[in-house]
């Protein structure tokens, strides 16, 4: 065996005897030819099953074309040629794709020798994946369709097909809009990464984005959030109107864009919660009674279909037939999680519907509804996928798809009797936080590239019949925080995605026994280089931050540049030797690489909080179960009964007043802008009587920063009314001692 950058290859330097020198001369015309130079075989992502390494390059010239073996491979002969930025030809050519009846579908050759490029695939699935491979033996140029020419790539034979016939990925458009570019741009990011299934998350209660041409109103209406829109704006952009939706015109192109990058698109229509936006337009969906909307200000914020209205399945059967008409995906995934049955249980005739069906547990009722929705898609050809929650009391159809979200046991159960995508949320959900200070959600857990790489079936304890049904593995990013990160951008996405979409790519394809954590973190770091011509503004790991003998001291592994600041001074400052300083605690530091960033790292001091004793008062009530002294003791959220109107105010208020750099204050959950002051001031106080106004708030929160004096109180008053929720949450002030 020979191991080179990280695999174990097999030896074949015997494959390509005959390739030196005098092979150039007859084969030049052809637009390649064999040096005798042997590259180091560069990291490929996913890994392949079998690589083989001849002696020598082969160099091709910018007259090389390509070529495929029938018009059914053009669109993947053409994506070649684009990045290449080669000619397609009719003729065979330097680099020929082709099919192979004898491999499956998925399954490929790449073959590199003195005879030319050759991909051959079981399917176009197959040929693609050749494609993206050969796209990483070439520069990472080829990533910006502007290879200089000529150019070597090692000689070599790559027999590969995927682990798994999913390789799927979760966007959330609905809760940040994203137009159509934006979800080609992270389409390209998928396919060079032989991720081959995309599901668009098109429907939830913030707003409604696919055009149904039936029903104009839901995404001409609920496409749109804040301003004049009936739909409440969460999680930012709280005053301006806000969103946009995709026509059918939008949907065929991405389609159809994704189609030649071998990806699946999949609807996903999330029913029958998460339906708040199509309840505020026609709220006749809901169940027959009135709520008490007093605490949102007369905002309903029930978001259920109500099960016993025959007519509500009258109203999908239109709009299930449009998305089923639409998308050409064997599955339509039609929801089935965290249903509010509350509703169902104050509903007079979804009671009635279970004294009528026999029924005798709430959860009956969905069971009921979604048998009923995939009947409505089934009458088009397609089969229901549904979130694992759906599938509980085993009523639905064995052709059901669940995918496994809320954790590693209900993936497990799921296994044992239907088709199953594992994502559970604690490995798979990237719109996690990477770590305890970086931005993200930290309901499912806090973990990085490395958490997600090391999930394996058989470790979390899958037997053999789950093991046999599970169909893949997804990730997912949902986006309540990206709304509130400069959406017009994809740094967020990109940060919160990427590289965990590597360890996703690399476990989906390449079978466990034989992953290393450490050769695929050398290969990842490899990687980069791609990724920074792809334009990724991926996250880089924090660099390594030391503090001995009065020297502090930075470094990263990965070839990126690391700057540091000094608080109340400097910022960004290359960082080229150790520091000497007695206040480490001061410093702060940072590795860039092209547009991709790390988090902050520092000494521990740096990030040291305290937690002086404080009181909140309100001119708002406080809820029994969440009471003021759940914050007051650090730690915890504190909840009112009821949303804030203009002039509310809540005050956090000293036993002493307290010395500090800096001090956060925020209405609203930890890590998410929801239950907030949507608009507002904050006043400082250093007597406790006469207060002064610092800012306004960001995102329901606000820092002060580098006060002058001790601070004894902090009062924060709304400018807006209500919230589109019944109650403003809490946090306790954060705050960093001085230095």
């Amino acid at each position: 065996m020979m191991v080179v950058a990280g695999y174990a290859f097999i030896a074949a330097t015997t494959v390509f005897a005959g390739c030196a020198h005098g092979v150039q001369s007859a084969t030049k015309s052809a637009g390649y030819n064999i040096v005798d130079t042997l590259l180091e075989m560069p990291a490929l992502i996913p890994t392949p099953r079998s690589v083989e390494i001849g002696e020598g390059t082969c160099r091709l010239e910018a007259v090389a074309m390509v070529s495929c073996g029938g018009e059914e491979l053009a669109p993947a002969a053409d994506y070649l040629a684009e990045h290449l930025g080669l000619q397609r030809c009719d003729a065979r050519g330097a680099i020929h794709l082709a099919y192979d009846p004898m491999l499956l579908e998925e399954e490929y050759d790449l073959n590199i020798s003195d005879s030319g490029v050759v991909i051959v695939g079981g399917g176009y699935g197959g040929v693609f994946n050749g494609v993206v491979t050969l796209m990483q033996l070439f520069p990472a140029d080829v990533y910006r369709s502007a290879v200089a020419y000529p150019v070597d790539v090692p000689l070599c034979a790559i027999h590969d097909m995927p682990r798994f016939e999913h390789r799927g990925f979760m966007l959330d458009v609905c809760r940040t809009w994203m137009d159509r570019e934006a979800v080609k741009d992270f389409i390209d990011l998928l396919a060079y990464h032989k991720i081959n299934s995309l599901r668009l998350h098109l429907t939830d209660d913030e707003a409604w984005r696919i055009d149904i041409e039936s029903h104009p109103e839901l995404a001409r209406i609920g496409g749109f959030r804040g301003g004049d829109s009936p739909i409440w704006p969460r999680y930012g952009k709280w005053n301006e109107r806000w969103g946009g939706y995709y026509t059918h015109d939008d949907i065929r192109d991405i389609i159809a864009y994704a189609k030649v990058r071998n990806i699946e698109v999949v609807p996903e229509i999330d029913l029958p919660g998460h339906s708040l936006c199509m309840a505020t337009m026609h709220p006749e969906i809901l169940c027959d009674y009135t709520p008490d909307t007093s605490r949102a200000f007369g905002y309903d914020t029930r978001s259920a279909f109500c099960v016993a209205r025959e007519e509500n399945y009258e109203l999908l059967a239109d709009i299930l037939g449009e998305v089923c008409m639409l998308f050409e995906s064997e599955y339509i995934h039609i929801g089935g999680d965290e249903v509010d049955m509350s509703q169902w249980r104050r509903c007079p005739h979804c009671q009635a519907l279970m004294r009528d069906r026999g029924m005798s547990a709430t959860e009956e009722l969905q069971q009921y509804f979604m048998l009923r929705v995939s009947e409505i898609i089934a009458q088009h050809g397609k089969k229901p996928a549904v979130w694992n929650e759906a599938i509980d009391g085993g009523m639905l159809a064995d052709n059901t798809l669940v995918y496994g979200w809320e954790g590693v046991k209900e993936c497990r159960d799921a296994a044992q009797s239907y088709s199953t995508i594992v994502m559970p949320g604690q490995y798979f959900y990237f719109d996690m936080k990477q770590s305890s200070r970086e931005p993200g959600h930290d309901w499912a857990a806090i973990f990085d590239w490395s958490k997600t790489y090391a999930f394996t079936l058989s470790g979390q304890g899958f037997d053999a019949v789950a093991q046999h049904n599970v169909v893949g593995f997804e990730g997912s990013f949902f986006s309540e925080l990206y709304a509130s990160h400069n959406p017009e951008s994809a740094d967020y996405l990109e940060y919160q995605t990427f590289p965990r979409m590597l360890s996703l790519a690399e476990i989906s394809w390449v079978a466990d026994d034989i992953r290393d954590a450490e050769a695929f973190y050398r290969r990842m770091v490899e990687h980069y280089v791609r990724l920074d011509a792809m334009g990724v503004a991926y996250r880089l790991m924090p660099p390594c931050v030391k503090y001995e003998g009065g020297v502090l001291r930075a470094s990263v592994d990965d070839g990126s540049d690391v700057y540091y600041s000094v608080e109340g001074g400097c910022e960004d400052v290359l960082y080229n030797e150790p520091i000497t300083t007695s206040t480490p605690a001061l410093y702060s530091f940072m590795s860039r690489r092209g547009v991709a960033t790390s988090p902050i790292s520092a000494v521990a001091s740096h990030f040291k909080t305290i937690t002086p004793t404080f009181d909140i008062t309100s001119s708002m009530t406080e809820s029994e179960k969440f009471s003021f002294d759940k914050a007051e003791s650090y730690g915890r959220l504190a909840r009112t009964v009821g949303a804030a109107d203009v002039g509310d105010w809540v005050m956090f208020t000293f036993d002493a007043p307290v010395s500090c750099r800096r001090m956060k204050v925020a209405t609203g959950n930890f890590q998410l802008p929801r239950y907030t002051f949507e608009n507002g001031y904050v006043e400082v106080s250093y007597d406790g009587v006469n207060f002064e106004r610092v800012g306004d708030l960001y995102c329901g929160m606000f820092f002060i920063e580098s006060p002058q004096q001790p601070i004894k109180a902090v009062r924060i008053t709304s400018t807006s009314r209500g919230n589109g929720a019944e109650w403003v949450s809490i946090q306790p002030p954060t705050i960093w001692p001085k230095l």
